[in-house]
């Protein structure tokens, strides 16, 4: 029988990347979606898709058990793709706003892990892979909120891995650079954050999801955060080239 993924956050262009190259190779995808309509329509007819919240237990719950069922029983693995940004200086943050930002991205992906490895430890295994950014580790400009999100993320990755080894679960992270231009910034600032990375180009929805795919499948890596950035990481700046604040 084909293995399932469970997508959890399927709206994205990341997840919809990584739901065309699962499908393409004969796995069964379930995608947790809070909006039907935001999944492309080809991906829809070769996929299963659950609608709901990613921070939702009862929506979660549902997602995890229609992917069991896909896979006689079991989930193979599973990508937390959810994620949401907040650009400003702490003094103008609201703790309410930040607690947003943590609750999109912390909280939805430790209730990810919590869940999925239930039924993973029932079937001997499984894989999970989760979003991180470049953004908590760089110490970049007025990010504070989203690095303290992603920064939790992937100490969580870490403990995980350790948590799960001996139960055959791999626990991995991604940690994209500027890869999708948001409401917050211009399209020029994006182009130029991408084009001033030292490759002189910026990753792509389907280069995340390709390393998506790679740990999904790599054997021996659990606890890794992989940095799919074009090397920004190695940039030095004072200031960030993408959110301008002047």
């Amino acid at each position: 029988m084909a293995e399932s993924i469970l997508i959890i956050g399927g709206g994205s262009d990341i997840a919809q990347q990584l739901a065309r190259k699962l499908t393409n190779n004969d796995y069964k995808v379930t995608m947790l979606v809070r909006n039907n309509e935001s999944v492309d329509n080809e991906i829809a007819d070769k996929v299963t898709i659950v609608n709901g919240d990613a921070l939702s237990s009862t929506d979660l719950a549902s997602a995890i058990e229609i992917a069991a069922q896909q896979g006689g029983g079991k989930i193979s693995g599973m990508a937390h793709l959810v994620g949401s940004i907040l650009i400003r200086p702490p003094h103008a943050v609201k703790v309410e706003a930040f607690e947003e930002v943590i609750q999109t991205n912390l909280v939805s992906a430790f209730m990810a892990l919590s869940m999925t490895c239930k039924t993973m430890l029932k079937s001997g295994g499984g894989r999970a892979v989760f979003t991180s950014s470049v953004a908590a580790s760089l110490g970049l400009v007025n990010h504070e909120a989203i690095a303290a999100a992603k920064g939790g993320i992937e100490s969580m990755v870490r403990s995980a891995a350790a948590t799960y080894a001996q139960r055959k679960i791999r626990v991995n992270a991604v940690a994209p650079g500027h890869t999708l231009v948001s409401d917050l910034q211009t399209n020029e600032g994006f182009s130029k954050a991408q084009s001033g990375s030292p490759l002189g180009f910026g990753p792509s929805p389907e280069d995340i999801a390709e390393a998506v795919c790679y740990l999904m499948t790599a054997r021996a890596v659990t606890g890794q955060v992989i940095y799919v950035d074009s090397g920004e990481r190695f940039l030095s700046r004072s200031r960030d080239v993408v959110f301008e604040t002047e």
